[in-house]
């Protein structure tokens, strides 16, 4: 293949892997931090893709100007979901291990809810519309320039957050919790206050997700299971509480699908993803970016 070529197809996995690596933070937070496996993580993708849909159909607001929007619709979601859902099985639960099945339970019947929920209000049929779909040539490639907006903004977001995490007081008190949950309620870290909260911002980041990928893709009640299950994949190879490795684990498998599609074909997607899960549950089970 030309440089060009090389180019275009490297790129492409790129983008696609940048919507994966934030769908994984998201879900990477709510689990490291909390030890929710939220199964119906892609469920609240979904409704931020409708919500930016029907935006932009009905009133002619810009996907963009849905980003932020659709973070604090999905934010504020969150926060009632966990007021409701999994805040009565922190106080119930007497181990950790029992809260992670019982919340495992939980998002699945979650998952179930919004989705059927979703299929009511919208109905089952493809929805979409045009956005930036004109091409734009770029270091002798050329790439729909919808996409590359995509592209700019989930690596926006998803270096909002990582240097939220690393350069924040608020920051600071969520890796202490990831690290030592017992050590940091010793040092005074509020968890009433702060699990809510992160779990909001996951959902958020799962909404702009949403947001974006109604700009390029046609979207369907049913989009967002395969997103939690590519997310638990990234988590799986970046580590699992590693908000840098879910970043890099996601660009990677954007482009590890892009390059094994090309040279195979596009129905071996979801084989090479599994592929690449397995390998590094039995190489590295605590992932690849991770420094444990």
């Amino acid at each position: 293949m030309s440089a060009g070529a090389w180019l275009e197809l490297i790129a492409s996995g790129l983008i696609v892997g940048g919507v994966y690596a934030l769908v994984a933070l998201g879900l990477n937070l709510q689990y490291g931090l909390m030890r929710i496996l939220n199964i119906a993580h892609g469920e609240f993708l979904m409704l931020g893709a409708f919500l930016t849909w029907m935006a932009h159909t009905a009133w002619g607001l810009s996907p963009v100007l849905m980003v932020p929007v659709c973070f604090l619709v999905l934010l504020s979601v969150g926060l009632v979901v966990h007021r409701f859902a999994f805040r009565r099985l922190t106080r119930t639960s007497p181990t950790v291990d029992i809260f992670e099945a019982r919340s495992l339970m939980v998002s699945f019947g979650l998952m179930f809810v919004v989705q059927n929920g979703a299929q009511l209000a919208w109905g089952g049929d493809l929805r979409g519309y045009d956005y930036l779909a004109e091409p734009v040539a770029l270091g002798g490639a050329q790439f729909a320039g919808n996409k590359l907006v995509l592209f700019v903004l989930a690596m926006a977001a998803s270096a909002a957050l990582i240097v939220v995490l690393r350069r924040t007081l608020l920051g600071k008190g969520v890796r202490a919790l990831m690290q030592s949950p017992t050590g940091a309620q010793l040092m005074g870290i509020d968890t009433e206050r702060l699990h809510p909260l992160m779990f909001g911002v996951g959902l958020g980041l799962s909404g702009v997700a949403g947001c974006l990928l109604s700009m390029t893709y046609t979207i369907t009640p049913a989009m967002g299971e395969p997103y939690t299950v590519t997310a638990l994949i990234v988590i799986t190879l970046g580590g699992f509480g590693s908000m840098g490795g879910a970043l890099a684990g996601g660009l990677a498998l954007g482009v590890i699908e892009a390059v094994g599609m090309h040279y195979t074909s596009p129905s071996m997607k979801s084989l090479l993803s599994y592929a690449v899960f397995i390998g590094v549950l039995l190489w590295k089970p605590n992932g690849l970016f991770n420094k444990r």
